[in-house]
């Protein structure tokens, strides 16, 4: 369980990075043309949260099958 809140609070901050860095590529293309690695700085955080957020995602539904039970089951 503890890795699961781990993957939750890494997520939460790599979005903040994802997000200052996707603001600095808008303020660099504003000044001029920017260098390549300013363009290209999102997508690292990017993949991360792409992974951790699929893992997020798939989570519920490992663990109900884990316990025996069926996604969407009345009663």
């Amino acid at each position: 369980m503890k890795f699961n809140l781990w993957i939750r609070q890494a997520h939460r901050w790599i979005s903040i990075a994802f997000t200052l860095a996707v603001i600095a590529n808008f303020v660099a293309m504003a000044i001029g043309e920017p260098p390549p690695w300013v363009v290209y700085s999102p997508l690292p955080p990017l993949f991360l949260l792409l992974f951790s957020g699929l893992y997020m995602f798939v989570l519920p539904y490992v663990a109900n099958r884990r316990s025996g039970g069926r996604a969407g089951a009345q009663g």
